[in-house]
């Protein structure tokens, strides 16, 4: 009890230290350095005002925003992994309290926990919700508390996350799923935590404490990709490392239904989950489609970033200046031929021309005479 406070107190200015920096530091071979997320956002609109046109910058684009995820991944994590050695998580004081109704303990109990929780939605925008998992993958407490409410399920045992952080012994970053709480499709990272006399991954089965998990905020990724008001019918998205889309530039593709999109079928997100970078011409829904593709690496897993854009080879970009320069030479020559029709109804009579006949000329011989205006 005498270390309990200073061990917390460190804890909290480390992730204090961890909110206020604006990048993690990444590797000097990288080719741009990983900036926080704002940063990214005015960079890529600083090219997006140049010659986004370029391929060149369009694949630097990637890379900036596969550099910024992964930096925001590793935050959350360091976050999960520092609260996970406070005191207040080694123990599961309130475990024969869990009431199955409520799919956990009730609100007031281990206040310690939830307030941990709390704290951590509060600094941390990525999070929108967090919770602890019993050695047995029972739900122990959730926060906010209303979305331990809306669980439909008291044990999790069953979810790749609490499987790869208990097999792995480490922190663990699971599939999209839809959670039970929300109903959202939801990315979960789990951290195993362990008692102070064995805190490895060896004999997990009796040293296991219980599982730190916090759910991330995919509507936030996606408010991300969204404010760079992409063009030229340009999208881009991140997927998990089964092709799941996590987040989407395109806000009508992301609402229509279409939440479980996936990309696991594209050549271009195989490569990326091989390690590699580039761009690939595919076909989508019958268009030839440039996509850039840049992999995410976090631990174990891999995630990617795939820029789509329609491709014109030369010959189609050719025809298609020729058809849009035959297309304005035809309504150029519409307006012209509106314009003297409009001239002539303006300058004549619009009812029938009266017969005229002169004197002396025979009744049979009528000329029409067009009434000037």
């Amino acid at each position: 009890m005498l270390f309990e406070k200073p061990l917390i107190l460190l804890c909290l200015l480390t992730i204090s230290i961890i909110l206020s920096i604006d990048i993690i530091n990444s590797s000097s071979n990288t080719l741009v350095e990983s900036a926080n997320a704002q940063t990214t956002l005015d960079s890529i609109r600083d090219l997006q005002n140049g010659t986004a046109e370029s391929t060149v910058y369009r694949s630097l684009i990637v890379k900036l925003l596969a550099n910024n995820l992964e930096d925001r991944l590793n935050k959350s994590a360091a976050i999960l992994e520092i609260t996970s050695r406070l005191p207040e998580l080694k123990n599961v004081s309130y475990a024969n309290s869990i009431d199955p109704t409520l799919h956990g303990i009730p609100q007031d109990l281990d206040i310690e926990k939830r307030k941990i929780a709390q704290d951590i939605l509060a600094a941390d925008r990525d999070f929108q919700v967090i919770f602890f998992l019993l050695p047995n993958g029972d739900m122990y407490m959730e926060e906010p508390y209303s979305n331990q409410q809306n669980l439909t399920r008291n044990n999790f045992a069953f979810r790749d996350y609490y499987k790869g952080a208990v097999s792995t012994g480490d922190t663990y970053l699971g599939n999209v799923i839809i959670s039970a709480s929300s109903g959202l499709p939801q990315a979960t990272m789990a951290v195993p935590i362990y008692s102070a006399s064995n805190n490895s991954n060896s004999d997990n089965a009796t040293s296991l404490s219980g599982v730190w998990v916090g759910g991330l905020n995919l509507t936030v990724f996606s408010e991300s990709l969204q404010s760079l008001n992409l063009t030229n019918e340009e999208r881009i998205v991140y997927v998990d490392q089964h092709g799941q889309k996590i987040a989407d530039s395109d806000k009508e593709l992301l609402f229509n239904g279409n939440q479980n999109e996936s990309f696991s079928h594209l050549q271009s997100f195989k490569n990326a989950i091989k390690g590699e970078s580039g761009s690939i011409i595919e076909v989508i829904n019958g268009t030839n489609m440039r996509i850039l593709f840049e992999p995410v690496k976090f631990y174990g897993t891999t995630w990617v970033v795939l820029l789509i854009q329609p491709y014109y080879s030369e010959n189609n970009a050719t025809s298609l200046a020729t058809n849009t320069v035959m297309q304005s030479s035809l309504v150029a020559g519409r307006e012209e031929q509106e314009q003297e029709e409009v001239f002539i109804a303006q300058n004549t009579s619009m009812s029938a021309p009266a017969p005229v006949r002169h004197p002396g000329q025979p009744s049979h011989e009528v000329v029409f005479a067009l009434q000037l205006r």
